[in-house]
């Protein structure tokens, strides 16, 4: 039998040993993956709370606001979380790229073997 968490309705996330859970953020309109970043119950608390994307940053080691520095904000439509409420999938309108390498998806390079080519 199932675990009440995977199926019922209460949000109870399932952090990992770091206090972290993976959120995958896709584009509204295109369904585009545009990042992959991870969440600590703060950072999903202001999500939830502002209807803006926050995360953890991990090189940084603080909460981060998604465009805080470079205004490329990611406005929450619908926010998901997986079965086993250990993954969350942020459905968002962007205002601007949401790579921090000006690209508009962290995901522009595809793996061709050993090498990597640009995705166009």
């Amino acid at each position: 039998m199932p675990d009440s968490r995977d199926t019922g309705l209460t949000l109870n996330p399932r952090y990992d040993a770091a206090g972290l859970i993976t959120a995958v953020a896709t584009d509204r309109t295109t369904g585009e993956v545009l990042m992959l970043a991870h969440m600590t119950a703060e950072a999903l608390a202001a999500t939830i709370a502002t209807r803006e994307a926050h995360f953890w940053s991990r090189s940084r080691g603080r909460l981060w606001k998604k465009g805080e520095s470079s205004g490329n904000v990611l406005y929450v439509h619908d926010i998901r979380i997986d079965c086993d409420q250990d993954a969350v999938w942020l459905i968002v309108d962007p205002v601007g790229p949401a790579c921090h390498t000006g690209e508009r998806s962290c995901f522009f390079r595809r793996i061709e073997g050993d090498t990597l080519s640009r995705v166009e």
